[in-house]
């Protein structure tokens, strides 16, 4: 399968696909180069934007970042646009679905759903939207380097790695490779697990980041950290994602790669007084006291009736 990736920077996000990969390679590819890596490699992670595949997306992009726009009709002719410009055929598109998300009613999944569907399908674009819960952030990470630590980690087979990024990762990979007519429904995944678990994937990804052009990697956060904790024993019953997205890009994600939030207990978890439930980390002291104070606000976790979440 040939997998021309070409992502946008974060534009409302603490990291967009190219800000994460551009901890591990380099990203501003010209298009003689894209196409000598995807020859080569069978594929790339790269910023469309130096790509030139949809120049007038990237002038919309560079008025909606600053303004913090991000709507659903420019979101779908942003990434429909690229994909046809960079002569994909076909394309999986992923949904989070959750009171704290980008969409957060079934609803109103469906219908995004049935956007993509109807313009892609005038695109002759073979288009496959799944719809996934959206509950909580993905991983750990949140921020260009704590996000590109959680994909090593998957990739590398760590046991410390981020078992819902890893299930996630397999699921969607099993999918694309369902796009393959020689591959059977449902054997995708068993096939993507096997990729992975044998190391493949991380070889064709560093290929990749080879081919792009190798960075000096260092997944150490920033320099200034602020715990926040529960107050008390509790279950953790809901984590906010907008606030937690929040906090990050307040202490400096995306601009600022080491800046961020380091998530120690995710949904489900069993929590004592006292117990570390993030910490946030920023590069610039004006930037960490910013986020200090907003975590004090709203930290973004819930307890369940046993406690509430608060700071130190």
């Amino acid at each position: 399968i040939l997998i021309p990736k070409t992502s946008s920077r974060a534009i409302t996000s603490p990291a967009g696909t190219a800000d994460t990969m551009e901890i591990l390679a380099e990203v501003n590819l010209t298009p003689e180069k894209l196409h000598d890596i995807v020859r080569k490699h069978r594929g790339c992670l790269a910023w469309g934007g130096t790509a030139k595949l949809a120049p007038v997306d990237d002038m919309l992009i560079a008025v909606e970042r600053p303004l913090g726009i991000d709507s659903q009709g420019q979101m779908v002719a942003s990434i429909l646009s690229k994909k046809l410009a960079a002569g994909s055929t076909h394309l999986l598109v992923d949904i989070p679905v959750g009171p704290t998300a980008k969409v957060r009613h079934m609803q109103a999944a469906l219908a995004l759903r049935k956007l993509f569907e109807f313009v892609g399908d005038r695109l002759n674009i073979h288009l496959e939207v799944i719809i996934t819960d959206g509950r909580q952030p993905i991983g750990r990470g949140i921020g260009p380097t704590l996000e590109a630590r959680d994909v090593m980690q998957v990739l590398e087979n760590d046991p410390d790695a981020p078992s819902d990024l890893r299930q996630k990762s397999l699921e969607l990979a099993g999918r694309i490779i369902e796009f393959d007519p020689d591959v059977r429904g449902g054997q995708g995944y068993a096939i993507a697990r096997d990729i992975l678990d044998s190391g493949r994937a991380l070889a064709k990804m560093n290929a990749i980041i080879e081919g792009q052009g190798l960075r000096t990697v260092d997944f150490t956060p920033g320099q200034f950290c602020y715990e926040v904790r529960a107050d008390r024993a509790g279950i953790v019953t809901g984590i906010d994602n907008l606030q937690m997205a929040k906090i990050a890009r307040i202490a400096g994600a995306p601009m600022d790669k080491k800046a961020g939030v380091d998530l120690l207990r995710k949904t489900g978890d069993t929590v004592n007084a006292g117990d570390v439930l993030y910490r946030v980390y920023a590069e610039f002291m004006s930037d960490f006291e910013f986020a200090q104070k907003l975590v004090e606000q709203n930290n973004g976790y819930t307890l369940n009736k046993a406690g509430v979440a608060s700071t130190t």
